[in-house]
């Protein structure tokens, strides 16, 4: 199946009728698949928090000031266009650096880098080439967020190897993947706030809990060639874990709003989105390695509900 995979120029973890294998030219695959363009759940939950944070601090400008949609508009394309730039530079460089594991798990086996699809010095020029475009995008932004944005990287770097000296590599994914709830409130105000820190500390908490569901697909072969993950630390007691996880994540993410003073169609959304988050603690199935993936998909939802019920409580102040 793996070497079926290969052939046809696929990988294993992706749907085959997406835009990327219907649209682009069969030699620009490697490069789409290292950029997970095939897979945009990463890049949608990369920039959840950062549209989060837009929002949350447009509700706090729009009561003392009329709302300015066209900058709400252009940050969100801003952070869109960030997260997908930054998405594929940071996989790009999580594939270099965990080129040789994923040649001993069978999910990542199929990917450009450990199929020899292409070499390690055409993803190192991809991957420059990718941060430049996320540079690119940082410096629209004021200069407290461009220096906020940059130190991010230190968190970035670290993450692949996480895995090599803890159990708690989602906590370190959720610093880095969550970076954003901090930078849609610094692009607006130049600084930052409780409030944008307790939204930062609960996308990090939903982000554990995710990965944790995502991690638990591979924890046969991550204890064979001794990775180590939330989903092998928590083994069993995986529902109960998350269940502690998501109710810090989501009372962080209302402490967020609560200090930020939103209107009270915010919070029919967050009450929503907590349902969604218990939902997925009820049904999953830890050893079904396809509902845990449709399980994390799931999160994109998630996403969709909390900024539209920050969208609805901007409304209240038209």
């Amino acid at each position: 199946m793996q070497n079926a995979q290969i052939k046809m120029g696929r990988v294993a973890d992706a749907p085959s009728d997406n835009w990327v294998y219907r649209l682009l030219p069969r030699r620009l695959w490697p490069y789409a698949q290292l950029a997970r363009w095939d897979r945009p759940i990463g890049w949608q939950l990369l920039m959840w928090p950062c549209w989060w944070s837009t929002l949350l601090a447009a509700n706090v400008v729009a009561q003392s000031a009329p709302t300015d949609v066209l900058q709400i508009a252009w940050f969100l394309a801003l952070f869109a266009a960030g997260a997908i730039a930054m998405r594929g530079a940071g996989c790009t460089y999580n594939d270099l650096v965990d080129h040789k594991i994923d040649m001993q798990v069978a999910r990542t086996l199929s990917r450009p880098l450990p199929s020899g699809r292409v070499s390690r010095k055409q993803a190192k020029v991809f991957m420059v080439l990718q941060a430049i475009a996320g540079l690119i995008v940082l410096l629209q932004f004021n200069l407290f967020a461009v220096v906020l944005g940059i130190c991010s990287l230190a968190i970035v770097a670290i993450y692949p190897f996480a895995k090599r000296f803890t159990d708690w590599p989602q906590f370190f994914l959720g610093l880095a993947f969550s970076w954003g709830a901090l930078m849609g409130w610094a692009a607006t105000f130049g600084a930052l706030s409780a409030a944008a820190v307790a939204l930062y500390v609960g996308s990090v908490l939903w982000t554990i809990g995710y990965d944790t569901i995502y991690a638990h697909q591979d924890k046969e072969d991550d204890e064979l060639i001794g990775v180590r993950s939330t989903a092998r630390l928590f083994g069993a007691h995986t529902r109960k874990w998350l269940s502690g996880i998501y109710a810090l994540a989501m009372a962080c993410i209302v402490l967020s709003c609560w200090l930020a003073d939103t209107p009270w169609p915010v919070y029919v959304g967050l009450a929503l989105a907590g349902a969604m988050l218990a939902r997925q603690i009820a049904i999953v199935d830890i050893d079904d390695g396809e509902q845990c993936l449709a399980l994390f998909k799931s999160n994109a939802r998630v996403g969709w509900i909390i900024f539209a019920s920050l969208c609805a409580g901007l409304l209240v102040h038209f």
